[in-house]
């Protein structure tokens, strides 16, 4: 008989494990012990994720003009979003094609597979970086800023623009470990990355000895330069080549047949975020439009927190993905749904504590990133509404990864398409400026379309159309 003992030693060995990157088969053995092997460091590594914008929003928020710095960092993180997008899109079409390979027990096919997405993504990224930093002032003015916020904000997005390729890289190679199981590596080099911002951005914003006070630009180096120790970790352990992926440098001479294959799954992967993406940048001009400096602020700030407990949800998710990937790469298609049930499952009481969070104390969060009586109002609002549709958000998560990780990176992209901008753009418009509700309306819409979008991807996964997707 078991003992309770003998369960919570089982579970720190296998938290021990998860940490350590120890290989395992996820194609086989107990599900449960596969999603926690997988689940623990991908739900740290998007802790770690999370916590470079708080970082960032933290001490942003205690500048002189702590509204402009806030309002600036919120605008400029709706508008990296696009690159978000973009290096999600290629780091799901390598994790989806990496996890099938890997699944076929083909690891030379894997590491290919990876070095491919890796090429494809540099030449992708250099154009974004050159834009982001010529028409820097233009892209705050678009969104919304102030004038002042233009000026102060313009070196912040030049700098956050022009390491785009240290996003794009971060994502994509964490995608790659993520597909091949060793969840571990992707986790550290964000722990790495993220210690290096926590110690530079104080550093560098209020100054420290002969270092200059740089303000709100160093919060964009410290991030820019923790961001790029993470990447070099990464290049260190691809090169290494210590587990399942053994890479070589012929694996990056250009495969046109497999480079077509990543693409066939990024591109709509990508539009998949960038709908996404564009309706948040589309609803935080609203809220800047109709609820001004304070408005805009505040809902940036529970935005920042939201993410924060969500993104470990999204690690979460991230697990159902591999498991789909290798499942079906291994031809155990029950194997596989019955992963993401599971998954679901852990989700939903995940998110349900969040929830609980939020509304308990929503407003100890909100008064620890600023002290402006009027941002924390609007903050909590903006959290307490948006909260009411998070246990629906957990169930999305794992649906939407669950069909990424299978490769059918098509359907969530319609999914998102009809949600987004078919129903969250003109419902927020509606109930924000026609019915006069002002930045409340826009809070209102996010859950609502949030749920909506549960809904049908709940109901075209129990379908099964992406069991039958072919990489």
């Amino acid at each position: 008989m078991t003992t309770f003992s003998d369960k919570v030693e089982r579970s720190v060995s296998l938290i021990k494990k998860s940490l350590r990157g120890e290989e395992m088969d996820y194609t086989s053995g107990n599900i449960r012990t596969a999603i926690f092997m997988l689940a623990i460091p991908m739900m740290l590594e998007m802790a770690m994720e999370s916590v470079f914008a708080v970082v960032d929003l933290y001490f942003v928020g205690h500048l002189k003009h702590s509204s402009q710095a806030i309002q600036t960092v919120g605008l400029t993180e709706s508008v990296l979003t696009i690159v978000y997008s973009l290096a999600i899109g290629m780091s799901m079409a390598a994790t989806a094609v990496v996890a099938r390979r890997v699944g076929e027990k083909n690891p030379e096919a894997a590491a290919h597979a990876g070095a491919q997405a890796i090429i494809l993504s540099i030449g992708v990224t250099l154009l974004l970086s050159v834009a982001g930093v010529i028409w820097a002032p233009e892209i705050l003015s678009l969104m919304g800023g102030s004038a002042e916020v233009v000026v102060q904000g313009t070196p912040f997005i030049r700098i956050m623009m022009g390491s785009s390729m240290v996003i794009m890289l971060l994502f994509l190679i964490n995608g790659i470990f993520r597909g091949a199981g060793n969840a571990a590596i992707a986790m550290k080099s964000l722990w790495i990355a993220n210690l290096c911002n926590i110690i530079l951005c104080p550093v560098l914003i209020n100054g420290l000895g002969p270092i200059p006070a740089l303000g709100l630009t160093g919060a964009a180096v410290a991030t820019c330069i923790g961001r790029s120790i993470g990447v070099i970790y990464q290049v260190r352990h691809l090169v290494k080549g210590n587990g399942i992926l053994k890479f070589r440098l012929s694996h990056y001479l250009p495969d046109k047949k497999l480079l077509y294959s990543i693409i066939k799954v990024a591109t709509p992967g990508t539009f998949q975020f960038i709908i996404a993406s564009c309706s948040w940048i589309f609803l935080a001009k609203l809220v800047a439009d109709t609820g001004q400096e304070a408005g805009s602020a505040g809902y940036q700030t529970a935005l920042r927190l939201m993410m924060f407990f969500m993104l470990p949800a999204w690690g979460l998710s991230n697990a159902a993905a591999t498991l789909v990937g290798q499942n079906l790469g291994a031809g155990k298609t029950d194997r596989a749904e019955k992963s993401v049930m599971l998954t679901t499952r852990y989700n939903v009481i995940f998110m349900a504590l969040v929830t609980i969070l939020f509304f308990s104390l929503g407003h100890i969060f909100v008064s620890f990133f600023t002290n402006d009586p009027a941002v924390r109002e609007m903050g909590l609002k903006a959290m307490r509404i948006m909260s009411t549709g998070f246990v629906f958000y957990g169930i999305g998560m794992v649906m939407i990864t669950s069909f990424n990780g299978a490769g059918d990176t098509i359907t969530p992209t319609w999914i998102n398409f009809c949600g987004f901008w078919l129903f969250q753009i003109p419902f927020a418009y509606l109930m924000s400026v026609v019915a006069n509700m002002g930045p409340t309306g826009v809070f209102i819409a996010i859950p609502v379309t949030e749920t909506l979008i549960t809904i049908v991807s709940f109901l075209l996964f129990r379908r099964g159309k992406w069991k039958t997707v072919k990489l």
